[in-house]
């Protein structure tokens, strides 16, 4: 039997006995007192009958505040035993309300999911809406910034001025604005605006150019490399095989039988053999040629290693016994130089090749001996920090420090300021950061020495 009638039906027939019977008592002149509790049981009669027929409106209100508040930890079947179709309503509410929440855990999966790939994507983004508050921001943003957290574009005033004015008026352009972090960094800035339920957002890309641009740079530096080696060594290589060729037929030709027909007093005249001295003046002009022609041989050939760099072979390295260790190579080599280690962490490591980064600091402590020639206390230092998300190696001297002139051109291949030097030094070294994903950088003080950092 439909239990909701029967609560119904006890209800009204209490209700109607309850008034019958105050009504006769009343008539009947009773006493007050008899009537006080008849009245107090009708009142709540009636009201237990209210709230059990209203019951179904508070159980609708209920469903409709979870949906509005997305509180999907609500459950409906507490009157489930009050008939079928209160069992069926209630199975139905509960349900709707699974659906909810599966809808919410769905779209949280796919937020975090989208979440994740801004994280770990390499390019910046930020967005923010039209009071300046940033809603995202992903951590290559604000590594390529340097900050450590971004509310509002307010808090770019302290450290990236120009950038914050730029985003607080930026339009949405297909081409991108160039901004320059610093002497290492600079990025291509990119602003795209959306409306997002009747709300403005704007949408920045950020993306450091670069070691793009350096890349490039390096390409086109190799390609020029292997033009050139390609045709000097074709010609080259036949003058030296030729010089080789025409200083045997001297030698053995026509020196050894001068010297015969010397031994057996046969004199020729000088229309068949040549004298003695320009022999000798021809040999020494072919063995010069023949010298030259290999000199320029190694030399063109030494930068074959510029253009077959190897992929680095990436290991956990941690970073102060490496340091000990390369400061004890180079020490042989700087005698009169005093090498010293400082690492802020023991913990320290880089993930990187070792053999690589090992011969991108014998070449940079090489450059600052050479450069530490007439110093009198000549020193050289090998330091290394964690910089945010960064690990930063450093080779700092106290050399008289490189002409401001100079230090825009000291990366560019075949550039030096030595007399003696190839001047690939640093291009090979830059190369091999690119590689390992990082940056060499360097700073100078005419007069205050240099420091080169090994950005990972």
């Amino acid at each position: 039997m439909n239990r909701f009638a029967i609560g119904i039906g006890w209800r009204i027939v209490s209700i109607i006995l309850l008034v019958s019977a105050l009504t006769y008592y009343w008539l009947q002149a009773v006493n007050g007192l008899l009537l006080f509790p008849l009245g107090v049981a009708l009142f709540s009669i009636v009201i237990s009958l209210y709230r059990f027929v209203t019951s179904l409106n508070r159980k609708l209100t209920r469903f409709l505040e979870s949906v509005r508040y997305s509180d999907f930890a609500v459950a409906f079947r507490a009157d489930s035993n009050l008939g079928p179709s209160f069992h069926e309503l209630n199975s139905q509410f509960n349900e709707v309300l699974d659906a909810f929440r599966q809808a919410r855990a769905e779209k949280e999966a796919n937020l975090h999911y989208v979440n994740t790939i801004v994280q770990h994507v390499g390019v910046g983004l930020l967005t923010f809406d039209a009071a300046g508050q940033v809603e995202l921001v992903n951590q290559a943003a604000l590594r390529l910034l340097s900050i450590y957290r971004l509310r509002t574009l307010n808090d770019l005033d302290a450290t990236h001025p120009e950038l914050s004015h730029l985003l607080s008026s930026a339009k949405t352009s297909s081409t991108p604005v160039s901004y320059q972090t610093g002497a290492d960094g600079e990025l291509s800035v990119r602003c795209t605006s959306v409306r997002l339920r009747g709300r403005l957002v704007t949408v920045v890309s950020l993306q450091n150019i670069r070691t793009e641009l350096q890349q490039r740079e390096l390409e086109a530096w190799q390609n020029l490399t292997k033009v050139l080696r390609h045709e000097i060594m074709n010609s080259i290589t036949p003058i030296v095989s030729l010089a080789g060729t025409m200083r045997d037929i001297v030698e053995i030709d026509l020196m050894g039988k001068g010297e015969e027909d010397k031994k057996e007093g046969k004199l020729l005249s000088s229309s068949l053999f040549l004298p003695s001295s320009p022999l000798d003046d021809l040999r020494d002009a072919l063995t010069t040629i023949e010298q030259r022609g290999e000199g320029i041989m190694r030399f063109v050939d030494a930068y074959r290693n510029f253009t077959t760099i190897p992929q680095p072979v990436f290991s956990d390295v941690p970073v102060e016994p490496f340091l000990r260790k390369v400061c004890q190579l180079a020490q042989a080599n700087a005698p009169q130089c005093q090498l010293t280690v400082r690492v802020t962490s023991p913990n320290l490591a880089i993930r990187a090749d070792a053999a690589q980064i090992e011969m991108v600091l014998l070449n940079l402590i090489k450059n600052a001996v050479e450069s530490l020639g007439e110093v009198v206390q000549p020193t050289i230092q090998l330091e290394a920090e964690s910089v945010g998300a960064r690990v930063v190696l450093r080779v700092i001297d106290n050399g008289p420090g490189i002409e401001p002139e100079a230090m825009e051109q000291i990366f560019i291949p075949f550039y030096t300021t030595k007399k003696t030097g190839s001047g690939i030094g640093l291009s090979l070294s830059r190369q091999i950061m690119q590689l390992h994903n990082g940056q060499l950088t360097a700073l100078s003080t005419p007069k205050a020495g240099s420091t080169f950092s090994l950005n990972f």
